[in-house]
């Protein structure tokens, strides 16, 4: 069997992100999802509108996504590579070299896929905070 993981946020669920890890199961049979938890959120200076729990339970509802596993902190990638047997590694081409030296360390085929072009969850909340001053404008 040919497993694949990817990391991710996946908050704010959009069609970039089905993209992803419909893309990224093609290239294997199983799919291991690193979703990262609500701590390690905060040490990167995100925060995720909906919760782990509940990202979670989207991302195992998607038919591409076969485990879903917590991202703790950027070094667990390794052990998480060996203990699962990966083969390759796919993350999107934002990350582009990031992740070169799991290959060296692993053996593991590291893929960076392109973006879907004009979608992205950081964009996706600046447009509704953009909504919502509107908002206080018109009714201000």
């Amino acid at each position: 069997m040919k497993k694949v993981i990817t990391y991710g946020t996946f908050d704010l669920l959009h069609y970039g992100h089905i993209n992803l890890l419909r893309r990224a199961r093609e290239m294997g049979d199983y799919l291991i999802v690193g979703l990262s938890t609500d701590e390690f959120n905060r040490e990167k200076e995100k925060t995720s509108y909906f919760p782990y729990s509940e990202r979670k339970a989207l991302l195992q509802a998607i038919r591409y996504v076969d485990e879903v596993i917590p991202e703790v902190n950027w070094a667990q990638k390794i052990n998480d590579i060996k203990d699962n047997d990966v083969v390759t590694f796919v993350i999107g081409n934002d990350w582009e070299g990031k992740f070169d030296y799991l290959t060296e360390k692993t053996g593991v085929e590291v893929v960076y896929l392109e973006r879907t072009p004009a979608i992205s969850t950081t964009q996706i909340k600046k447009d509704l905070q953009e909504v919502d001053m509107k908002k206080v404008k018109v009714n201000g």
